[in-house]
């Protein structure tokens, strides 16, 4: 997040990681378990903004029994109202929970880190809406290039075989009169065919799957949601973002040329479950209890 002046915040389609949107909550009764803590928290903080994160800890050996939590949300401005609201409120225990926002400064800064496909369809909706934006997929590549195998023995090894997808889409905002290309490449090691061309079927339609997420979530990285001071969206798109999770970056060169709006083949892909990412939790320590 980046603010223009004190009208606006800029919301990125990158991994939170400032400390200005991140909440620790301490003093968290012992009586239920993690899960219901986590239940309980998510509840109450996600009604101030989307949430990237709630995580729940056991406090430390040497003080009393009970939990803190890490929250991280998108918004630094949905995290400051959170904050105001919460602390030193009972919100669903019978005493009071202490709130207050990060405060580690990092000396080094590090490159954002994308958010993976499903994040980033989970932030698009929640500003732009179910109906407000949507994916055209441009070219969906088989780039596996497969050795013939028709007379060897099916249960031989493939030596150093794969399948390997690309993928070209764009992510469109009509409303916004915005369009923002997106590439992405997977590769699915093959180790063998004994389990029979379903199997193969199988893991073809995951590594497109996977090629197509990975466009998806490319094409977001360009875009940076405007939120005005009026809670009213705008969109910006900066092509040059550095903002990264590339693991195929220089394989995808040879590939991303000015041929790209010359792709006239569409094709088709759905969502996915790609995990998600855990970061240094143990940055935001609670206080001292006594």
């Amino acid at each position: 997040m980046r603010s223009v002046g004190r009208m606006a915040e800029l919301v990125s389609f990158a991994v939170p990681t400032e400390s200005d949107k991140t909440l620790l909550v301490w003093e968290l009764s012992s009586g239920p378990t993690a899960e219901a803590l986590h239940h309980s928290l998510f509840t109450v903080f996600s009604q101030f903004g989307l949430l990237y994160s709630v995580r729940v800890f056991p406090n430390a050996a040497v003080a009393r029994p009970g939990f803190y939590a890490i929250i991280k949300f998108y918004s630094a401005r949905d995290a400051h109202r959170a904050q105001k609201a919460c602390h030193e409120k009972h919100l669903f225990q019978n005493s009071p929970v202490k709130v207050r926002l990060g405060t580690k400064h990092k000396a080094v800064q590090h490159r954002a880190l994308a958010l993976n496909s499903s994040q980033c369809q989970e932030l698009a909706n929640y500003y732009f809406g179910f109906n407000g934006w949507s994916k055209r997929i441009i070219k969906l590549q088989d780039l596996s290039d497969l050795e013939e195998r028709e007379n060897e023995d099916a249960a031989v090894p493939l030596q150093k075989q794969s399948l390997k997808f690309f993928c070209a889409l764009e992510v469109v905002l009509p409303l916004y009169g915005c369009r923002s290309p997106g590439v992405g490449m997977a590769e699915e090691p093959l180790e063998k065919l004994e389990d029979g061309p379903l199997s193969f079927l199988m893991k073809r339609k995951t590594t497109q799957k996977l090629a197509i997420q990975k466009a998806v979530s490319d094409a977001f990285q360009k875009l940076l949601i405007v939120v005005l001071e009026s809670g009213k969206i705008a969109v910006e798109y900066r092509p040059c973002e550095e903002i990264t999770d590339a693991r195929t970056e220089e394989e995808l060169q040879d590939l991303i040329q000015v041929s790209y709006f010359s792709w006239k083949q569409d094709g088709q892909g759905e969502e996915e479950c790609l995990s998600d990412l855990s970061f240094e939790e143990d940055e935001f320590k609670p206080p001292e209890l006594d």
